[in-house]
């Protein structure tokens, strides 16, 4: 996941949202699981080189059986800086083959499938802060980079393919993304969109070239750890008002490329943060699940989830009790009061 909250952005988000909740009502009207029928449930498979065994099957199963309907799944890419032209595939870049079988075994289980490409920095720069010094070569490599995967999705029969993911500071170049756009249509006859962070969808200049809106709903929703769906619901309602607002203006359907909560204490004050705390606390992970389904399965124009992240490998090397994973916890059970 893009790790944007940095404490500056968090910062913001929190005072907004907080201002918000104080001068606008909650909507009290009650959720239903089922009144949108085209709804995305999905879960992101973490890719870097684990689409390869048994498990992935198991995976893609387990998220079926947790009412999922559609499945992320994706290959990243890299660049050594964030002023770099060059974009390559890394040692863990999953292989085409196994994309492809991961692909396949969805589809032969019934699951629609999300193709992502991501494009990363390495550690600790975060490709949210990608700046080329010659954006023509960059924006003339990544069209290549993700056409590759465009025309892969187009010869699987991948229902719907993201161009980006959380590159805010060079998501303002209109020219260059509709570039980029008119290549992967060459390729690709599903339905496209973009994957961006909360303070960076607004200023997003080619909607209108997409077919759906994606966010990466990472807000922060509380100044202090708390299980208090009904608070947290609050929390949401501006967020929802704004969303609502943006759908409307742009004519575009919004869908939550990623959102995520680790089972820690404290994940609802800081939601992209991966090590929040050390003390595992399921019932905020899943008053959080419960207080964004709640807010959100109701609204006409919202599309669906993503959630980070489903782990296709019990010995990934996280710990499960404090991941962002769901399976097996609370939150999972939430997902089958409002799936199944």
């Amino acid at each position: 996941m893009g790790m944007f909250g940095r404490a500056r952005l968090v910062a913001a988000l929190l005072a907004t949202a907080v201002t918000l909740a104080l001068v606008e009502p909650a909507n009290t009207g009650s959720a239903s699981p089922t009144g949108n029928s085209d709804i995305q449930r999905g879960f992101a498979l973490i890719w870097d080189n684990t689409y390869n065994g048994p498990q992935i099957a198991d995976s893609l199963r387990e998220m079926k059986a947790a009412g999922a309907t559609w499945v992320q799944l994706g290959a990243a890419w890299g660049q050594p800086t964030k002023n770099a032209s060059a974009i390559s595939r890394l040692p863990t870049t999953i292989s085409d083959e196994d994309l492809a079988r991961a692909i396949t075994v969805a589809h032969q289980l019934g699951l629609k499938v999300l193709l992502t490409p991501h494009l990363y920095l390495p550690a600790p720069q975060s490709r949210s802060t990608i700046s080329p010094d010659d954006r023509p070569a960059w924006f003339a490599a990544y069209t290549q980079f993700v056409t590759h995967y465009a025309a892969m999705a187009q010869r699987l029969g991948v229902e719907q393919f993201s161009v980006g993911s959380e590159l805010a500071s060079i998501s303002d170049d209109r020219p260059g993304w509709l570039g980029v756009i008119s290549a992967v249509r060459a390729e690709y006859s599903g339905t496209l969109l973009y994957g961006a962070e909360p303070l960076e969808y607004p200023r997003i200049p080619f909607w209108d070239a997409l077919d759906l809106i994606g966010i990466d709903a990472y807000w922060p929703l509380s100044p202090v750890p708390t299980t208090d769906a009904a608070a947290l619901r609050q929390a949401w309602q501006p967020i929802v008002g704004e969303m609502a607002a943006f759908s409307a203006r742009t004519g575009r359907d919004i869908v939550f490329t990623e959102a995520g909560f680790t089972s820690q204490r404290g994940t609802t004050t800081h939601p992209a943060d991966w090590m929040i705390s050390t003390t595992p606390d399921q019932a905020e992970q899943a008053a959080a699940y419960q207080s964004l389904l709640a807010s959100f399965s109701d609204q006409p124009w919202w599309k669906g989830v993503y959630w980070w992240v489903w782990n296709a490998l019990p010995d990934d090397g996280s710990d499960h009790a404090t991941n962002y994973s769901p399976r097996g916890k609370q939150a999972e059970a939430v997902l089958r009061q409002w799936w199944l």
